[in-house]
């Protein structure tokens, strides 16, 4: 998979491409990585990327023209545009695994008060937002989707079994995890997982993965 980001402060991506997971898919060539500095693209002497908003308002809207030609000098014919804006639908598991068969992706981050609106409605595929909140930018939601989409590109995970079971994977919340100490300041370990009777851990862990599901998130209780 390749994705290629547009941003204004590339260097925010330096050590997230380079360690952890990430770094491991972009070393093994699993997984391609490119920054792209959109002043490259800016207007004038100064590179300028952004304007006062028509008909007033605080802040300042990023112009149409630099992202333009930063996109389009990296669109290919299986390239999908996704503008990281609060906006945006909402990121999940299910959009997730939709991004992660896309050989192409190239992420636009956007900036102050936002984007032209003719970048949105014109150069992206969809907006997608990591949340019902706001950030300075789209930069650390741009982060947020290379690493959920990379760990579904084939070879990412030392044991892609265990995509199966994590929260979300089955519209359910991930059911409690222990390791050894069987004991620890009082606290035991749950005997059924210790009993070797599988049929029974896994009976457990359906009954803990609803029970949690039901307490935290039962707006997924209602999707299923």
């Amino acid at each position: 998979m390749r994705v290629d980001v547009v941003t204004l402060f590339p260097e925010l991506f330096e050590p997230f491409t380079t360690t952890s997971l990430v770094g491991r898919a972009t070393r093994a060539g699993l997984l391609e990585v490119r920054l792209h500095d959109l002043r490259a693209h800016g207007l004038g002497k100064h590179r300028s990327v952004d304007d006062e908003p028509y008909g007033g308002g605080a802040g300042m809207v990023m112009r149409p023209e630099p992202l333009f030609d930063a996109v389009e000098e990296l669109r290919s014919a299986e390239a999908h545009v996704v503008l990281l804006s609060p906006r945006g639908h909402v990121l999940d598991q299910t959009r997730v695994r939709s991004l992660a068969e896309r050989k192409h992706l190239i992420l636009v981050c956007g900036r102050y008060e936002g984007v032209d609106e003719r970048v949105a409605a014109h150069l992206c595929d969809e907006e997608i937002s990591i949340g019902d909140y706001v950030l300075a930018g789209g930069e650390v939601a741009a982060m947020v989707v290379i690493e959920a989409v990379s760990r579904f590109v084939p070879g990412v995970l030392g044991n892609p079994l265990s995509l199966n079971h994590e929260s979300h994977a089955s519209g359910l919340l991930e059911y409690p995890q222990y390791t050894r100490p069987s004991e620890f300041r009082g606290w035991q370990v749950p005997e059924v997982l210790m009993s070797g009777d599988h049929a029974a851990v896994e009976r457990w862990r359906r009954e803990e993965a609803e029970r949690l599901t039901r307490e935290r998130r039962p707006d997924l209780i209602e999707d299923r």
